[in-house]
């Protein structure tokens, strides 16, 4: 039968039940503002009654219950919801990190007008059309020299704004890696407890609640997917490498990578293989130096070293009002001094290598002659070759634009004397160096007997970077080369000393048959300053001008496009998060609800002991003698 203090413990368990309850209550309320907090609710049920379905039990009607308990106190939340936000929030990373920094990049080319770049190279060709005019005056020559020491200087101000972008992304994926680490620790650790508290029997539901939180930050920083299906071993993979399985974690490191000038690669702890992330702030960080900043920087230093070059091209065939010729208007720094490209590539003392910028045939060709000749030209491009096609019926003006426009890491033109010019521009792949013509081949005669500069056709006689004395294969005659010009010019561009301490060098005129121009002969100074307009192939820009509108364009497009898919990412997030927050999150006047009734329950229970107390007391103090 039941125990005559059976009602005592029915009030007991119903006292402990909704204190349970208030205190759950509670503690919703206390982190109704706390990031990650998932509300908790309290699982009541009825406790087991006092008889079982048994042959030898009482007879009596119906099970007696013995009151209510606590099943569990579990989190209201939603798992499907959660690994949505977390596939989600790598997109908002990645985005995030490349709206910031190319903020940084547009900042870099919008100087005021009057001291840009641009108006700097504009304000230089005037000088030089002035000295045209004027060969003889010392003004024009000295303007000549002030103009482009202005230039010179903007030229440095714009480089050491990308340098400076591009080395801050540096320290901010150094410092991703350490987070990404310090994250995946932490999640360990969490790991850890959790399996603990399960195994007691326990919902370890404020624990859940953090590691869910650390796993949603994580996955701003690189792309992850989640696998909880086993509870002792909860993954967390990227790209199909664990990052965690259970207590196990795989840490990123930073490793400074010397054929990319010292920046790092993010490597798997270990093995040392290098990561390929697809999404995050991490890999938008890797993007951004290694291929947006990069790219700027290559390109003001292909803008500089043509620059450097067509200026110093025309200067040396001039004279100045001294007589001297062959100066240079531009200092030049070669990343060789063997006057023939040769150069120590691998460290080992020997030769190995030709590094060559630039190479002039010994022909000179009319743009709109038909070259009558059939063949396929291979050069060097981004990855690997590129095969260049050119037909009878094609002009040389044909293939000089086809060449320019294959992809190829080569660029032509034809130079002020008609000759075919070819030059190498920056390189896509670290491990090749810039401004280095790699490869060059032809499969017909174009090159070789047409333009001059291969002395035989086919893979025999095909110019090749990664041997010592490569110019061997070139033609003779007045074919000409230039070496590769030591890396960033944009950096170290300068005006030569020797003009500056006297600009009676300054050349002004070409002369006649090899001798001096006479002093008003500005023929030199304006061929330097048709540069401005003339199709020169600044990298796939024909001229200096449209260089500049592809550039500051290019710039403010990709920022354009980057801010705009932010804000679609920060809506997308935000509704997940509205979602999850009304699904999840804690509602104050639910709360306050949920906590009159459990006050009024313990109350209830409260008076049902005090009645069953008062029974008791009854039947022991006042029944009996």
């Amino acid at each position: 039968m039941q125990s005559t203090f059976a009602g005592i413990e029915i009030g007991k368990r119903s006292l402990i039940a909704h204190n349970v309850g208030l205190t759950t209550t509670g503690h919703n309320l206390s982190n109704a503002s706390v990031e990650g907090y998932s509300r908790q609710r309290v699982m009541m049920s009825a406790f087991d009654p006092i008889y079982a379905p048994e042959l030898n039990r009482e007879n009596t009607p119906g099970q007696v219950g013995q009151g209510v308990v606590v099943e569990s106190v579990k989190r209201v939340h939603d798992q499907i919801l959660e690994g949505r936000i977390v596939s989600q929030a790598n997109g908002k990373g990645y985005w995030e990190a490349r709206d910031k920094y190319l903020l940084m990049v547009e900042q870099v080319y919008n100087e005021p007008k009057d001291t840009s770049l641009r108006t700097r190279l504009d304000e230089f060709w005037e000088g030089w059309q002035e000295l045209s005019l004027h060969p003889e005056e010392m003004a024009a020559r000295r303007t000549v020299i002030t103009r482009g020491k202005t230039l010179v200087d903007a030229i440095h101000v714009q480089y050491e704004g990308l340098k400076q972008v591009r080395d801050m992304i540096e320290d901010d994926v150094t410092a991703t890696v350490r987070q990404v680490n310090s994250y995946l620790d932490d999640i360990s650790s969490l790991n850890e407890e959790i399996v603990k508290v399960k195994a007691m029997g326990d919902n370890p539901n404020d624990l859940l609640d953090k590691r869910d939180l650390l796993v949603t930050r994580l996955s701003s920083v690189v792309n992850i997917s989640v696998d909880n299906r086993d509870p002792d071993e909860y993954t967390v993979t990227s790209g199909g490498y664990h990052l965690i399985q259970g207590r196990v974690v795989t840490h990123l490191e930073a490793e400074s990578n010397p054929l990319n000038e010292g920046y790092s690669s993010v490597k798997w702890e270990g093995s040392g293989e290098e990561t390929a992330f697809s999404g995050g702030k991490l890999a938008g960080l890797l993007e951004l130096r290694d291929v947006d900043v990069k790219q700027e920087i290559q390109n003001l230093d292909m803008m500089a070293v043509n620059f450097i070059d067509l200026v110093n091209e025309n200067h040396r065939a001039g004279y100045g009002l001294n007589g001297k010729s062959g100066l240079d208007f531009f200092t030049e720094y070669p990343f060789v001094n063997n006057v023939a490209g040769n150069y120590d590539r691998n460290g080992d003392g020997q030769f190995d290598s030709t590094y060559l910028f630039r190479i002039t045939g010994s022909n000179t060709l009319l743009p709109q002659d038909q070259i009558g000749l059939e063949g396929i030209m291979t050069l060097s491009g981004p990855k690997g070759t590129i095969d260049v096609p050119y037909h009878p019926t094609d002009t040389v003006e044909d293939v000089i634009k086809r060449i320019n426009m294959s992809g190829s890491e080569v660029v032509a033109r034809l130079n002020k004397d008609g000759r075919l010019q070819i030059k190498a521009s920056p390189a896509f792949d670290p491990a090749n160096p810039d401004f280095v013509i790699r490869h060059v081949e032809d499969s017909g005669q174009f090159l070789a007997g047409y333009a001059g500069i291969l002395n035989n056709p086919g893979a025999a006689g095909a110019y090749t970077f990664d041997q010592a004395d490569a110019v061997a294969v070139l033609r003779g005659g007045n074919l000409t080369y230039g070496v590769t010009p030591t890396m960033h010019p944009s950096a170290w561009v300068e005006i030569n000393g020797a003009l500056e301490a006297d600009p009676d060098s300054i050349a002004a005129g070409f002369g006649i048959n090899g001798r001096p121009a006479h002093s008003g002969d500005g023929s030199a100074a304006l061929s330097i300053a048709r540069l401005r307009n003339s199709d020169i192939m600044v990298g796939k820009a024909p001229n200096f001008d449209e260089y500049f509108a592809a550039t500051v364009a290019n710039a403010g497009l990709k920022g354009e496009a980057a801010s705009q898919a932010l804000k679609t990412q920060e809506l997308i997030m935000k509704k997940l998060s509205d979602l999850k927050e009304s699904i999840s999150g804690v509602n104050i006047d639910e709360e306050l609800s949920q906590m009159i009734k459990f006050q009024h329950g313990y109350n209830a229970a409260s008076r049902f002991v005090s009645e069953i107390n008062k029974m008791l007391d009854t039947i022991i103090n006042r029944m009996g003698v």
